[in-house]
């Protein structure tokens, strides 16, 4: 059979031109990510330096020490550009917790609404509760349920428990949402909730005690 008059023809061998070119422009693309204001002079004068052995300005300590500092710099920059990302994430569903027909905010970052009303006691602060709870994340990932009713110090629990539950009377089932301040924060809980996450929670409150 004959070859296809349109096959591709081999590709020349890259000159050292185009090889030294090529790593240059890739260089500078992800330089110009990282280091957006670098000063391309001095970067070339050090790249030549090294690259031909020549005495360098500066000396390897110092070098050290400023590569270093600029790392640490970068690491802190890209922290805080998550945490902002995490944080907006958590007002936009916040915003639209707060849109859901029936919430009401009860405190400063704690919403609710009623599923069952209840009649009975209210729990008193640092009084214990007797609840059925389900907790949530924001993409609806079950994170912890009680399998049968449990006890609880209303002191040992998260602090939107704290400000929402001496509101319930006993019988009734809440749905809350709780801001990631007034639940586990900066610093999550271990695997199961991420930093910065507001949580939701569906809690059945059975029973109240001294």
């Amino acid at each position: 059979m004959l070859t296809p008059a349109f096959a591709a023809a081999p590709e020349a061998p890259a000159s050292p031109h185009d090889l030294a070119y090529s790593l240059g422009a890739s260089l500078g693309e992800r330089l110009r990510e990282e280091v957006p204001d670098l000063q391309l002079q001095a970067l070339i004068d050090g790249l030549q330096q090294a690259y031909q052995n020549k005495p360098l300005a500066l000396s390897k300590a110092r070098m050290e020490a400023i590569l270093s500092q600029h790392d640490t710099q970068a690491n802190d920059a890209a922290a805080q550009s998550q945490t902002e990302q995490l944080l907006a994430a958590e007002r936009r569903f916040m915003t639209t917790e707060r849109s859901r027909a029936g919430v009401r905010e009860i405190a400063d970052g704690v919403l609710m609404s009623e599923l069952v009303a209840g009649s009975g006691t209210t729990p008193k602060a640092g009084g214990k509760v007797q609840v059925k709870y389900v907790g949530k994340l924001p993409d609806g990932t079950v994170f912890d349920q009680s399998e049968k009713p449990q006890w609880f110090n209303l002191d040992s629990v998260i602090e939107g428990w704290q400000l929402a539950l001496p509101k319930m009377a006993s019988g009734s089932t809440w749905r809350l949402v709780i801001a990631s301040a007034l639940a586990y924060g900066a610093e999550g809980a271990g695997n199961l909730i991420p930093p910065y996450t507001p949580l939701t929670f569906e809690i059945e409150l059975l029973g109240v005690a001294d």
